[in-house]
Parts: C-alpha cells; sequence; structure tokens
C-alpha cells in the first residue's frame, strides 16, 4: 500500500518513510496527520471512532465557510424578517444540495489528484480555458468584495470605528492568517475551524436568547411553503446563491494531494471519510443559516418589523429586543464569518489562478489586490449591504461554468475510476445544477428586468 502526500511544490513525497526531510517537507504536524490517516485506511489504527476520523476532517470546514459568508446574513435575515419560519425549508433543501456538490468536489480530488480548474485545463480548448480563468477571477474578486465588506462592517459595529479602518483591520488580520499556509495544511484548517465554531457558538446563543417556537420551526423545515410572489422570490435568493463558484474548485484541491493512494479499496474508504467531513461541516453550515432565519422571525417578524433588510439594521434592532448582549453577539458572528471567508477567497483565488494557467502571484499581491475593490467601496461611500448584493448577482453568472463541469467529470469513469459517481447520483447531480442554474438565471433576470 503506498499513500502519499504533496509538499508546497506539488512532487510527491511518501509519508511513511518518517524521515525528518519529509516531515519538514509537509510540516510537523500535517506529517502526523497524514501518518495517523494512513494508520486508519491501513486498519492498523486501535483509536476509538472519533480519534479514526480526525485525521480526515479539515477541508470541508474551510469549504463550508462560503456557505456562512456575510452574504447570506442579509438574505436569510430579510426571509425571517418577512415570512417568519416558512422559509426554513429552503434552508434545508439548500444544504442537502451542498452536501452533494461538495462531495462531489472533494472525490473529484481524491479520484484523478487533479483540482477543478486544473480537469479543465486538460480536458477544454484553450480559448475556453482562458475564458473560463477570466470568468473565475471576476467571480472571485466579487466573492471577495462580500466577504471583506461583512469582516469590515463587523469591526465598525463591534467597535464602533470607521468603515476604512475596519478594512484595514480586515487586510492585516487576513494577511496573518494566510501566513499559516507556510507551516502546512493543520495549521489553517484548525483556524478556520475555530471561526467557524465561533460563528457556530454565536448563534446557539442567539437561537437561546430568541427562545424560538420549535414545534412550527419543525414543521416549516419539512412542508414547502410560500406567500405570495416576493417569498417565493426570496426562496429563490436563498436557494440560488447556495453553490459559490470559487468554494468548488477550492474543495477539489484541498483533498487532491492531502492523503493520496490509487489502490481501489483504500480510495473507497478515503471517500467514505471524506464524506463524513462533509456532512459535519456543511451540517454545521446549515444550522447557522437556519438559526439567522429563525432569529430574525422569533426578534423581528414576531415584533411587526418586516422591513428589516440590512445588517446594519439588524444590529441595531435586536438591542431593544434582546438585549446588548445579543446584538455583541450578532456582530462577533459577523466578524468571524467575514474574517474566514475571506481567508478562503484568496486560497481560492490562488487555486484558480494555477489550475487554469499554470501560474500564481505572491499571495500577499492576490490578497491587495482583491481588496482594492472594497477599499474603493469604502471610500466612496456605497451602502455596503447593497453592494453585499450585488455582488452576488456577479456571483451568479459563474455558477454554471463551475457546477457543469464538475458533474461532467464525476461521472466519467475513464477520469474517476472506482469513485465515478452511480448513474442516480449523476441524475440527481444534473437535477440539482439544472435547478441551482435556473433559479440564477432568475434572479439575474429579476435584477435587470423584473424590478
Amino acid at each position: 500500500m503506498a499513500l502519499l502526500s504533496r509538499s508546497h511544490d506539488g512532487k510527491p513525497i511518501n509519508i511513511q518513510s518518517d524521515t525528518p526531510k519529509a516531515a519538514a517537507q509537509v510540516g510537523a504536524r500535517d506529517a502526523g496527520t497524514i501518518r495517523a490517516a494512513t494508520e486508519v485506511l491501513s486498519g492498523k489504527s486501535k483509536r476509538g471512532f472519533f480519534r479514526r476520523l480526525l485525521p480526515f476532517l479539515g477541508p470541508a470546514f474551510i469549504a463550508c465557510v462560503a456557505y456562512i459568508d456575510p452574504g447570506n446574513f442579509a438574505t436569510n435575515i430579510q426571509g425571517g424578517a418577512s415570512f417568519g419560519y416558512m422559509l426554513v425549508w429552503v434552508i434545508v433543501a439548500s444544504n442537502l444540495m451542498a452536501m452533494l456538490i461538495q462531495t462531489l468536489s472533494a472525490k473529484l480530488g481524491i479520484a484523478t489528484g487533479l483540482n477543478l480548474a486544473e480537469m479543465c485545463r486538460e480536458h477544454f480548448p484553450q480559448p475556453i480555458v482562458w475564458g473560463m480563468w477570466v470568468l473565475a477571477e471576476i467571480v472571485a474578486m466579487a466573492t471577495d468584495l462580500a466577504e471583506f465588506l461583512g469582516a469590515a462592517i463587523g469591526f465598525q459595529l463591534l467597535f464602533h470605528i470607521p468603515l476604512l479602518l475596519g478594512g484595514i483591520l480586515t487586510a492585516i488580520v487576513t494577511f496573518i492568517i494566510l501566513g499559516l499556509q507556510r507551516y502546512g495544511f493543520r495549521p489553517m484548517e484548525a483556524v478556520i475551524t475555530a471561526l467557524v465554531g465561533v460563528i457556530a457558538l454565536c448563534y446557539v446563543i442567539e437561537t437561546v436568547l430568541d427562545r424560538p417556537e420549535w414545534g412550527t420551526i419543525v414543521y416549516h423545515a419539512v412542508v414547502p411553503q410560500f406567500s405570495g410572489t416576493e417569498s417565493i422570490l426570496l426562496a429563490a435568493g436563498i436557494l440560488g446563491a447556495t453553490v459559490m463558484p470559487h468554494v468548488i474548485y477550492l474543495h477539489s484541491a484541498l483533498t487532491q494531494g492531502r492523503i493520496v493512494t490509487r489502490d481501489p479499496p483504500l480510495l473507497k474508504k478515503l471517500l467514505r471519510f471524506e464524506m463524513i467531513d462533509v456532512i459535519i461541516a456543511m451540517g454545521l453550515a446549515g444550522f447557522v443559516n437556519a438559526a439567522m432565519l429563525i432569529m430574525a422571525a422569533s426578534t423581528f417578524f414576531l415584533a411587526g418589523l418586516s422591513n428589516v433588510a440590512t445588517i446594519e439594521d439588524a444590529y441595531k434592532t435586536l438591542t431593544p429586543l434582546l438585549g446588548q448582549a445579543a446584538s455583541w453577539v450578532f456582530a462577533i458572528s459577523l466578524l468571524a464569518s467575514g474574517l474566514s471567508s475571506s481567508t478562503v477567497g484568496t486560497m481560492a483565488g490562488q487555486i484558480i489562478m494555477q489550475g487554469f494557467l499554470r501560474r500564481q502571484i505572491a499571495i500577499w499581491i492576490r490578497r491587495g489586490v482583491t481588496m482594492l475593490p472594497s477599499l474603493l467601496v469604502i471610500v466612496i461611500g456605497l451602502d455596503p449591504t447593497r453592494t453585499l448584493v450585488v455582488s452576488q448577482v456577479v456571483l451568479s453568472f459563474g455558477i454554471p461554468f463551475a457546477l457543469v463541469p464538475l458533474v461532467m467529470f464525476t461521472r466519467r469513469k475513464d477520469l474517476m475510476g472506482v469513485l465515478v459517481n452511480h448513474r442516480l447520483t449523476t441524475i440527481i447531480a444534473s437535477i440539482v445544477a439544472a435547478l441551482i442554474i435556473s433559479l440564477n438565471i432568475f434572479l439575474l433576470y429579476q435584477t435587470f428586468f423584473g424590478g
């Protein structure tokens, strides 16, 4: 049995050699994680289930950040404030779709040893590849705009500082987090997972303070329901913005060289562990999104404040309804969301350029370039929440160019081997892709022509 990891220059190294040089190449913590994973896959580990699972957890937690970024805050808050608990089922449906798509992305990296951008480069004509790269970069920049602004707003709400200073602090903290990559994949995974944990804890607190109607929530979680055209449009916004193109590219890259094997039985076993990673991480993201909507429904909707639609309005309104602690917790969750998703967005940008073009730029240059539009928005004085919405519209253009190739590649046995999609999986994934693309087209139409 041969299990490998890859050094930062992409060359495979044998992690079973246990030499100081190999450990230095992948980082001490990475080497320990890969060694533990090797023992589990080979059946030699005598640890309990959770400790056997631990080495495989991480990639999906980085990917799940995209599902709880600041762009989700405004949509979920508006949904809960306008229609109460009615659209909880949309969160549940969105989360199930996310689990399927992120599993396919992770599986692509494991089976082929290439990420989605690299697969597109290898199998599509060069003009199409260049076009996809340009579009992916534009989408990544639009995504980063939402994430960067969210963190800046979080700093402003918490510390009452100017938005521009909040933006500068966001850039500094993001640089620090990105600097962890030099120590391997495990420290970065740990920090991002910790930030996701902060967001989840904040919404546990918010949910306790809200005292929601659990029976009504359970009912609306399983019974699809609408109330007029506006609720359909808002449901389309929540569901249609579920999948972010940059995180599809990123997740396949996170798994492509983390733990490498070409042994068919071990590939299947590795995929099972990665699926558990996806279920836990995406389940956590689903809880956070549902808690956002539930918080808005339990406070604003029940108080008759159905016009609360911006992050700033939600923060200000929480204080008289639930007390100062509730608004602080909300701001902390927003800050953690912005910082983590901004970091992940920059990582995805690096993967996209390397995958499509076989080129990379220094990560501090990429971070500097992608944050310029955000700082410009702040300096000009544009409305931050409105800018978040516009960035989501730009994001919609890029979804088909990531989702369709993902389904195309994972259904091919010559590429995927034993991890090729089951026919039913391909059918369901195709339906999900068609639904998400249709919803995004609908959103774009409503934005430009619907009024």
